[in-house]
């Protein structure tokens, strides 16, 4: 079959004759090219299968020749892609290890400035909510803990959150703006 030029209009017991005359030559090729045994395979099949739908309008002079070049490159677009995946999949932790540390940083600055916030609350205020938040107490078990009024909870943890609001609205409007973008960005 070499050196000549050949219409190919195969049929299938030719084309199985092509198979098992170059298969292991197109194998062995793939495999030193890229390293793995599945993967060359699934590039060998590729081009035979591809040289079956083609097989109409070929005109091939020397078949192996066709057959080793079609194996190598794509040999070379394998390598390529799977190089361009790897980059791309090394990109994209990197970017989700600083989205990480970055929001890890910002919740860290949130929890002091909350703490900040809690601690400078007038001491009954301060002792009503960490038993409501920290501790997930009801109104009615802080009341009876505290021997204050159910009503005397409710007025407390409002004042807190209002105090708590304010200390952190300046904070928190630069940083969730901040943390928003990040998010969306890279979620």
């Amino acid at each position: 079959m070499k050196n000549s030029v050949h219409k190919i209009a195969l049929n299938k017991r030719q084309f199985e004759e092509f198979f098992q005359l170059y298969w292991k030559r197109m194998y062995s090729f793939a495999l030193k090219s890229i390293g793995d045994e599945d993967d060359a395979k699934e590039i060998v099949q590729d081009v035979f299968k591809s040289l079956w739908e083609r097989r109409a309008d070929l005109q091939l002079q020397d078949a192996e020749r066709y057959l080793l070049r079609s194996v190598k490159l794509k040999s070379l677009e394998f390598l390529r892609n799977k190089g361009i995946k790897q980059r791309h999949h090394e990109s994209l932790s990197s970017s989700k290890t600083e989205l990480y540390e970055d929001t890890n940083l910002y919740y860290k600055e949130l929890k002091n400035h909350l703490d900040d916030a809690v601690e400078s609350l007038p001491r009954q205020c301060k002792n009503v909510y960490k038993l409501s938040r920290d501790e997930g107490l009801t109104n009615k078990e802080i009341a009876t803990n505290l021997l204050i009024s159910e009503r005397a909870v409710e007025y407390h943890i409002s004042k807190a959150l209002s105090v708590i609001k304010i200390r952190l609205k300046k904070y928190c409007n630069i940083n969730i703006t901040r943390f928003l973008l990040l998010t969306f960005l890279y979620f």
